[in-house]
């Protein structure tokens, strides 16, 4: 599933590409998530003015109106002038004068969904309970503590919830823990300021590395120009159970928590 990193790595690749763009037509496939929320014919002539993000959406900012693009499980964008032509699983076309915007999705969970506003209450419905981007000012390691300790669910658990802190999924809250020395099931109202300090570091230190990388290509990622992430090569736990752990060379094991496949090591990360 794409996660913050992916989803910035995207955003990156086509944002200045499509900025100042005008709508000249809009092809939807097979139905997705959500429905689009107004008539595609409806946006034709309009101007992309940006493209932004928050947690795992991506917004573009129209001269009138926002469309909220979210990759589901298995999303991912495309960008250029000279697509082929749309193939069983291309679900959305945003074509504009500077080249044409694709959804890939063959599961199908991902979302375009138009919005007037950002303040519109289905804009507040995706985006309102989002927790503070980790990568931002507001994103501090007080507020990170005192949050974490109304919280008696495993660490990780509370990570991947996002109500606190938005977008740290599956792969870079393993890696965070770890670079942490905090096992994934220790409960969040258990660890001490020092502790959650390191945690906080280690978040921004794992995202902002795998951003640099272009994120991690497990299966068919890539960027919209189509550039596969390298951040996979360099993970430290997830995806290596029974492998040696880079730093003490115990075995990385791996527990199920939620459906979620949790990596660890026992010596570096002990409670």
């Amino acid at each position: 599933m794409p996660e913050l990193p992916e989803v910035e790595v995207t955003r990156r690749s086509f944002a200045k590409a499509i900025e100042a763009a005008s709508i000249r037509s809009i092809r939807l496939g097979k139905p997705l998530r959500w429905p689009i929320g107004c008539e595609p014919d409806q946006l034709v002539g309009r101007r992309v003015a940006s493209v932004g993000r928050r947690g795992k959406y991506l917004l573009l900012e129209l001269d009138q109106g926002w469309l909220l693009l979210h990759l589901g499980m298995s999303g991912s964008l495309r960008f250029s002038r000279h697509l082929p032509a749309a193939g069983a699983h291309d679900h959305f076309d945003l074509v504009t004068t500077r080249g044409t915007l694709r959804l890939n999705d063959p599961r199908r969970f991902g979302a375009v969904v138009y919005v007037p506003t950002l303040a519109s209450p289905l804009a507040e419905k995706l985006l309102g309970k989002l927790g503070v981007e980790p990568l931002s000012d507001q994103f501090e390691p007080e507020v990170f503590y005192q949050g974490l300790r109304r919280r008696s669910a495993a660490i990780k658990q509370v990570l991947l919830a996002g109500d606190l802190v938005v977008g740290v999924g599956n792969i870079y809250a393993s890696e965070s823990l770890f670079l942490a020395g905090i096992r994934p099931t220790t409960l969040a109202d258990r660890l001490s300021r020092r502790r959650v300090q390191r945690l906080h570091g280690a978040i921004g230190q794992v995202l902002t590395r795998a951003i640099e990388q272009g994120g991690s290509t497990l299966r068919d990622f890539s960027s919209a120009d189509g550039t596969n992430g390298h951040f996979q090569l360099e993970a430290m736990v997830y995806g290596r159970a029974g492998l040696p752990c880079h730093a003490c060379g115990t075995p990385i094991r791996l527990i199920r928590q939620g459906q979620r496949s949790s990596f660890y090591c026992p010596v570096c990360q002990k409670t």
